[in-house]
């Protein structure tokens, strides 16, 4: 899969920008994908320089830049502190993350991320892994099945969609995307049927691939990697994702919980870059629809974290 087709990086200049690169510093890539925002990444930096990218996805290798300055790392970046201590790395000086799912996992219909087409229920992220998107859609008890739709795909009445599921299933097991399409049919409204099925589908991932604990196992490790006045660029593109990153860079944790010094003054490991989340320009959302639900968001590490 070529690098250019697999995924368009989103924001491309404002994630470099705020990363403020220096020539000789050492930077991650959290999420390299089709390698975008990494090739960028090397144009700024000097001989002295050297990037680390990861991937869960053995598809994404293949993107992987030939530069001496570049090394890929074949790992969730949940384990990001520990790829890192194997390489001897101890601090950085800047880390990037854009938690889209890259373009290339929508197109590759085979992989069933997209509820357009017919294909495996799948849904890993990391293919060499074992449970699918099936193996939850048929074996989630009612119950488990509701929570997941009401918290990660944020939809109402998911009892309802549940049931719809079940019934299915009763019948014969959920094996492809078109017959979980058909399976929640009776609970789709009509004029949102693609909206509806987004966030369906998005649940399912989210739940399958255990993105919010990555990401939270991710951002904690995140903060004791940085070296002071380094900067943390991360992009979101759902309200979960973005909430979890806001309360974050505004507190150091993921509750948003403001810890207070013995005078009572509020602490806080970072210094916020951006006040507001960055959003793509019109001409950007034009060119590139897939951005238009992205949200930037930047602090430094200070020093006395």
């Amino acid at each position: 899969m070529a690098a250019e087709t697999y995924h368009i990086p989103v924001m491309l200049e404002e994630c470099i920008e705020h990363l403020a690169i220096k020539p000789n510093g050492t930077y991650i890539d959290l999420t390299m994908g089709g390698g975008g925002h990494t090739r960028e990444i090397l144009k700024h930096l000097g001989p002295k320089g050297h990037l680390y990218s990861l991937d869960q996805d053995p598809d994404a290798a293949a993107n992987a830049p030939d530069d001496e300055r570049h090394t890929f790392v074949a790992s969730n970046f949940r384990f990001v502190r520990g790829a890192m201590r194997l390489r001897g790395v101890e601090q950085v000086d800047g880390i990037l993350a854009d938690l889209g799912v890259s373009s290339h996992h929508f197109d590759a219909k085979h992989r069933g991320f997209s509820f357009r087409g017919e294909a495996l229920l799948d849904m890993r992220m990391n293919t060499r892994g074992g449970r699918t998107a099936a193996d939850i859609v048929n074996t989630y008890t009612n119950d488990a099945l509701s929570r997941i739709f009401a918290e990660y795909g944020e939809l109402d009445t998911t009892w309802k969609i549940a049931n719809c599921i079940e019934r299915a299933r009763d019948l014969k097991p959920i094996t492809t995307t078109a017959e979980l399409v058909e399976a929640v049919k009776p609970c789709t409204p009509p004029k949102d049927e693609a909206k509806f099925l987004t966030k369906l589908f998005q649940a399912l991932r989210i739940e399958l691939n255990g993105e919010i604990e990555a990401l939270k196992m991710a951002l904690e490790q995140s903060l004791k990697l940085l070296a002071p006045e380094g900067r943390l660029v991360i992009m979101s593109y759902h309200s979960l994702e973005d909430r979890l990153v806001k309360n974050f860079m505004r507190s150091g944790n993921t509750e948003g919980r403001i810890e207070k010094d013995f005078f009572g003054r509020a602490t806080t490991p970072f210094k916020l870059i951006s006040r507001k989340a960055i959003i793509p320009t019109d001409e950007e959302i034009a060119r590139n629809p897939r951005s238009r639900s992205a949200k930037l968001r930047v602090a430094e590490k200070t020093d006395n974290a």
